[in-house]
C-alpha cells in the first residue's frame, strides 16, 4: 500500500458541509418546535461539546432551566483538521444517574452512532434529538432535522473561521496549468 492509499484509507469522507450560525439557529429552532409538541419536559442532558449550544438554544426556546450534561470524547483531540475526522475509542469523563425519563437527550450530530449506542444504553429513557444525522447513527435518534450521507464531513460555526476572501480579480492572473 502506498503512502496515498494509506492517508485516502483513514479519510472516509468524499467532501465538507459547512453549516453556517444561521442554520444551525434556524434548525435548531425547527427542532424545538418538534420537541415542543412531544413534551413536557423536564430538562436536558447535552452531550459535549457539540450538543453544548443546540442544548442552550433548546433549552432556552423551550423554556428549560434544568440543563446537566455527559462528557463523552470519541474524536481526536489535535489541533490538525485530519486527526479531529479520525474517530477512536470513547473516554467518558463524566456520566450522570437515572434512566433519561423526561429529559431530552441533546447533541448536534449523530455519525457512526458509536457514543449514541453507548449514551442510549445507559440513559435508555431519555428522548434523543440531534439537529443532524448520518445513516449509521440515525436509527439510534428519536428525532432530527436534516440527514445527511454517510461520507460527507460536517464543519460546525464552531469549527471554522470565517475570514476575508481577496476578489479574483484582485489575486493575480490565474495560471491555465
Amino acid at each position: 500500500m502506498t503512502k496515498e492509499d494509506a492517508q485516502e484509507a483513514r479519510r472516509p469522507y468524499e467532501d465538507d458541509i459547512i453549516i453556517s450560525w444561521p442554520e444551525l439557529h434556524r434548525d435548531a429552532r425547527y427542532l424545538c418546535e418538534m420537541l415542543h409538541a412531544k413534551g413536557p419536559w423536564k430538562g436536558i442532558i447535552a452531550i459535549t461539546r457539540g450538543g453544548l449550544v443546540p442544548a442552550a438554544l433548546i433549552a432556552r426556546e423551550l423554556d428549560l432551566r434544568f440543563i446537566d450534561t455527559v462528557c463523552i470524547t470519541s474524536y481526536g483531540a489535535s489541533v490538525s483538521a485530519e486527526a479531529e475526522k479520525t474517530q477512536g475509542s470513547l473516554q467518558v469523563l463524566k456520566m450522570i444517574e437515572g434512566d433519561g425519563e423526561g429529559f431530552l437527550l441533546i447533541d448536534d450530530l449523530v455519525d457512526t452512532g458509536k457514543t449514541a449506542a453507548f449514551v442510549r444504553n445507559k440513559l435508555p429513557k431519555a428522548h434523543f434529538a440531534t439537529l443532524y444525522a448520518k445513516p449509521s447513527g440515525r436509527p439510534l435518534v428519536d428525532t432530527c432535522v436534516k440527514e445527511f450521507k454517510q461520507h460527507k464531513w460536517i464543519f460546525f460555526p464552531w469549527d471554522i473561521d470565517y475570514q476575508f476572501s481577496v476578489p479574483i480579480k484582485e489575486r493575480g492572473q490565474a495560471s491555465n496549468a
